[in-house]
């Protein structure tokens, strides 16, 4: 089932060399956890076979039964190595003072325990999971450039970091002739925006960090499931998303369903649906390099990849209307200058 493998989009990790795929797979809540192994193998299969060519993940996700699942699929599938992109994130390892945070013990340690969980020699990036007010920023970067040079991963990068952080980071690279992060992952849908829209970009032009997204339905939000409160299956409902369930139910969340009705709306006239429409809405931002897809099942990933269709959509005709609906367009430095 060939849907875009000739023409997936590929594009360059913020100003490094590596090309992504400009849709990757992520399994937070469903590797390990959520769906079986053999509907995750289902998933990755189904993208890999349409282009996708990056697959994240993290030591923390379902307490590291997701990188296992991936790992088995991975090696299952004996797809080359080569050919396909795999990130991990270091940060909450376990119980232990020691096996969390991003003190040098537990960035080598941690990595060498997901590596031994994906049956892999490398990771392609290893991500910090957010930063570390405990460690030394010297002490991380020394750390993951080591991780680097002994061949452990290919490239680091920072997840839910601010630009203040990443940019210190940069910092003690060069003074040190270290290793720099070459890319964020943010959270990035309608409703969460500054940071990518503004923040990023300005570290992109000045010192070539890319944005990797996450969350660009906002959890299910924007397909419009929660309309009508929320679901006995969904992802609100489950032990451990409470968080969620209070963010739908509030007055602000009240807010964003009646936005995302007419965004439904606007999709319906587009010719596509709403959550196609939402990641192409992501991928139009400057200095995106991927988004990445949190799904269940075989026929949401489908439905995700066509946000390629409605790329060419993206006028600025078509992103002003949806700027006026939000109500929400952040401005730059330069504009509020002006």
């Amino acid at each position: 089932m060939l849907l875009w493998s000739d023409t997936f989009c590929r594009r360059n990790l913020g100003k490094s060399g590596l090309r992504v795929s400009c849709l990757g797979l992520g399994t937070w809540v469903t590797f390990g956890s959520q769906i079986s192994d053999e509907t995750a193998e289902n998933l990755m299969t189904i993208a890999y076979e349409n282009g996708v060519n990056l697959f994240d993940t993290a030591e923390v996700y379902a307490s590291g039964r997701a990188e296992i699942t991936l790992g088995n699929i991975i090696k299952k599938k004996g797809w080359r190595r080569s050919s396909y992109v795999i990130t991990t994130k270091i940060y909450w390892g376990g119980q232990a003072e020691t096996e969390r945070g991003l003190s040098r013990k537990h960035i080598i340690e941690g990595l060498r325990g997901s590596l031994s969980r994906l049956q892999l020699e490398y990771v392609d990036i290893v991500f910090a999971n957010r930063n570390d007010v405990n460690s030394p920023m010297e002490e991380i970067v020394r750390a993951m450039t080591f991780v680097i040079n002994q061949g452990m991963a290919m490239y680091w990068g920072t997840s839910r970091w601010s630009a203040m952080e990443i940019m210190e980071a940069y910092s003690v690279a060069r003074q040190f002739n270290l290793i720099p992060p070459v890319c964020e992952q943010a959270e990035y849908h309608y409703f969460q925006r500054d940071k990518v829209e503004v923040q990023l970009p300005e570290l992109y032009h000045k010192i070539g960090v890319g944005a990797m997204t996450w969350s660009p339905l906002a959890c299910g939000l924007i397909t419009g499931k929660y309309s009508e409160g929320v679901p006995d299956c969904s992802r609100a409902a489950m032990k451990g998303y409470q968080w969620l369930k209070e963010r739908v139910n509030s007055e602000e969340g009240h807010r964003q369903l009646a936005k995302i009705k007419e965004l439904h709306l606007l999709a319906d006239r587009m010719g596509c649906t709403a959550a196609q429409l939402a990641i192409a809405w992501c991928l139009r931002s400057e200095g995106v390099s991927s988004v990445l897809l949190g799904v269940s099942t075989t026929e949401q990933l489908v439905e995700n990849l066509g946000a390629l269709r409605v790329l060419t959509q993206m006028t600025p005709q078509t992103i002003g209307e949806i700027d006026t609906l939000l109500g929400n367009k952040p401005h730059s430095k330069k504009e509020a200058r002006a």
